[in-house]
């Protein structure tokens, strides 16, 4: 027995002094972290929550055995308060403040004057709330490791200077604590008000549908109406809660005003639930050291079900924090770090900029970005353009005859000449200029936005930096583009100034005029058409020479008979002289005698002539339009091919070779050091805090390192078989002597055996 008895002491000194310790180390650590990097790191906790006055802070008092709590008529919970309780072996008791670290109190009024004074500092001395919290850890050796949070009572009209929404304030505040898994919800509300409509119950509900973590608390049971019990209530069978219910006697306002202790009101508490009938059978759910066990144990088996997952979160939010704080890094101060710093910074940006364009780096999975823009740009915007360009759509068949009879002089011309083709075919290849060097724009515009994006997190802690080193790069992408723009020029002119009509891909010569004439002459026409055997064509009005070799001279005979037409009708010269001689003969006949001499008038050529259209000049045009249409596809796929490779190798390719030594030469000077690398007050303020939460968050971690896993040890919790309540033991006072010490009487409590009281 006595090895047994051994064994449970060792079980409750493993868990009780281990679990719920480190749980408050963790709370005390957490505390230190913004409401931001706190999220999600909840730790399981015990809040009470009730309607104002419903005894709250007398079931909280009771626990700690001691009175430590501001009491008066009105609110008197003004700030939420984290209390710690911590067992321990010494004899002697006090209390800390988070807010006043390495201070014990070993006065517990002074204590309850600490907490005045904090909450008045945030809310003010006239009946304020406000939802910064008091942190207090109270040490005793009758206490169990238990942590509570006591909340703001619910009250419905506003007092001093509450706010008129104070009800709804509180009820927001409350429900920022309760909603959360990790808190087991402490509902307290008073046996002499309607159970059913408790606010506590209500709002408990509200974040626990299923009652899986919410203790009630009935209190004041002493004072309920005559005949009436709250039996039903704990056991159950009105309300059901999964962690069941537990009845209190609490310390009336008088018994407050007369100063009497915490011990006298669990001395009495004892007594009323001994004698009164209707809690027989009920030990299990009276009593303040009921409640502190239940407290105890479901708090143990909270925090092992919790841990795994709050492991896992910390863990997590270490792991971001950590990364973080390495983009940041540490503050440099020698010219010498900011140096290697500078030349880090402009290696990485580089190396970013040629993974974006060769697609080796943050490859999005929603769109197209960096190199594969670029080629999308050549293929499916440039190459795509120039393909659906018809070159004769902005030609017209008059432009050409125009052209055709330009090109023959005063002379005209016997055979259809190459220089109107010529002409004509140079007018389209220049043409394409204007969207090649369009293109190399768009290839510009997309490597600024692909440098914009480099190295920006890094970039961000330096603005000066990221500001010269935007203006370097653009300044070096112009640079760039200058040869580009240059090169696309000369390929045009190049391909403007030699007319290649033997390239082996352009259609000249008799296939060019067997594809005019199925275009132009009717049937009997084509077919007085015949085929020398050099390859000559004979027909009635064409005559080609050989295709090979000569394709390129004059080779089209031409009707000499052509003529031209004005704006203002034909002009028949012919017709107008004959007509006038005949007029002057029959003049002369008529009259003999007559010495009157006619004078032939031309009439003055218009100021516009156009040529006109015969059967023949269709069939030039038609030659004509497909010559341009075959050279210009020539020339096109040329174009296709060279434009993307010299946009790539003078602007891409270049600022990939060269871009990190030009960035180098401009901003790796010993002058601009301090200027590039100064932070920004908002960096540094982010790097400090930052650096708090990694070391928060490493502590949390190390501190979590040091649970007790043991299953069956958490289990156990603390055995009370020999120390049943937990709290000061009374002598004189249990089962075996039911006749209390203590008489119901106008003051309450009577005590009329004092020397009995020990602790």
């Amino acid at each position: 027995m006595a090895k047994s008895a051994a064994a449970a002491e060792a079980a409750p000194e493993t868990v009780g002094q281990a679990v719920i310790p480190l749980v408050n180390s963790l709370q005390d650590i957490i505390a230190r972290l913004d409401g931001d990097a706190a999220a999600g790191l909840e730790l399981p906790q015990v809040a009470a929550i009730g309607g104002q006055s419903s005894g709250k802070s007398s079931v909280l008092e009771a626990l700690v055995g001691r009175d430590f709590l501001p009491r008066g008529p009105d609110i008197c919970t003004r700030r939420p308060l984290v209390l710690q309780l911590v067992r321990h072996s010494a004899p002697e008791e006090w209390g800390e403040f988070l807010h006043a670290p390495g201070c014990r109190f070993h006065d517990f009024e002074q204590i309850k004057r600490e907490i005045q004074l904090e909450t008045d500092k945030e809310a003010g001395d006239n009946k304020g709330v406000s939802e910064k919290q008091i942190r207090l850890k109270i040490f005793s050796p009758n206490v169990l490791d238990i942590t509570l949070v006591d909340l703001p009572g619910i009250t419905r009209v506003p007092v001093g200077d509450q706010p008129s929404d104070i009800e709804s304030r509180i009820r927001t505040m409350i429900m920022q604590y309760i909603k959360h898994p990790s808190c087991i919800i402490l509902a307290v509300s008073p046996a002499n008000a309607d159970l059913a409509n408790s606010d506590a119950l209500q709002l408990a509900r509200l974040a626990d549908p299923d009652g899986s973590r919410t203790i009630g608390v009935i209190t004041k049971l002493d004072i309920m109406d005559r005949g009436t019990d709250a039996r039903n209530f704990l056991l159950g069978n009105v309300i059901p809660l999964k962690l069941g219910y537990v009845g209190l006697v609490n310390r009336s306002q008088e018994d407050i005003n007369f100063n009497r202790s915490v011990k006298d009101a669990l001395a009495f508490e004892e007594k009323f639930f001994s004698t009164l009938p209707a809690y027989h059978g009920l030990a299990h759910c009276c009593g303040v050291p009921q409640l502190a066990k239940k407290l105890n144990m479901i708090l143990l088996k909270h925090i092992t079900d919790m841990l795994p997952g709050l492991k896992t979160r910390i863990n997590a939010q270490l792991v971001a924090v950590a990364k973080e704080h390495a983009v940041y890094g540490d503050t440099v101060e020698s010219a010498a770090g900011q140096g290697v710093k500078l030349l880090n910074i402009l290696r990485k940006y580089c190396e970013a900029f040629s993974s974006m364009v060769e697609g080796k780096n943050r490859i999005s999975t929603d769109k197209l970005s960096g190199g594969a823009r670029i080629h999308y740009i050549f293929q499916s915007i440039f190459v795509k353009s120039l393909e659906e360009v018809d070159p004769c759509k902005s030609i017209t068949d008059e432009d050409i005859r125009t052209t055709i009879q330009n090109s023959g002089g005063p002379k005209g011309a016997m055979f259809l000449p190459e220089v109107p083709f010529e002409i004509l075919v140079r007018k389209q290849i220049g043409r394409l200029l204007d969207p090649s060097l369009q293109c190399a724009q768009f290839i510009y515009d997309e490597l600024i936005k692909i440098s914009h994006g480099c190295l920006t997190s890094e970039l961000q802690k330096f603005p000066i930096l990221k500001k010269r080193m935007s203006e370097v790069v653009s300044s070096f992408l112009r640079d760039g583009l200058r040869p580009a723009e240059t090169m696309i020029t000369h390929i045009i002119e190049m391909e403007m100034d030699y007319i290649n009509t033997s390239h082996p891909s352009f259609v000249g010569g008799t296939k060019v005029v067997e594809l005019a004439k199925h275009e132009v002459l009717p049937p009997k026409t084509s077919a007085s058409l015949s085929v020398h055997k050099d390859g000559t064509i004979v027909g009635s009005e064409i005559q080609l020479t050989g295709e090979r070799g000569q394709k390129s001279r004059a080779v089209f005979a031409i009707d000499a008979n052509r003529r031209a037409t004005s704006d203002q009708g034909d002009m028949d010269a012919g017709t107008s002289l004959t007509g006038g001689s005949q007029m002057g003969n029959s003049q002369l006949s008529g009259s003999p005698s007559s010495k009157l001499h006619t004078i032939i008038q031309l009439k003055e050529p218009p100021i516009t002539l156009k040529p006109s259209e015969t059967e023949q000049d269709a069939m030039e045009v038609a030659i004509v339009k497909l010559l341009i249409k075959s050279y210009y596809d020539v020339v096109r796929k040329s174009i296709e091919d060279a434009i993307p490779k010299a946009v790539m190798h003078f602007l891409v390719n270049h600022t990939k070779r060269d871009l990190h030594n030009f960035l180098i030469r401009k901003l790796y000077r010993e002058n601009l050091l301090n200027e590039l690398m100064r932070e920004t007050d908002e960096v540094l303020i982010r790097r400090q805090r930052i650096q708090e939460t990694l070391e928060v968050l490493e502590q949390a971690h190390r501190t979590l390192e040091e649970f007790p896993l043991e299953a069956e040890k958490i289990e156990k919790g603390y055995d009370l078989a020999g120390h049943a309540t937990g709290l000061p033991k009374i002598h004189g006072l249990s089962e075996d002597s039911p006749n209390g010490i203590y008489t119901s009487s106008p003051n309450r409590y009577g005590v009329h055996k004092t020397s009995h009281l020990v602790i």
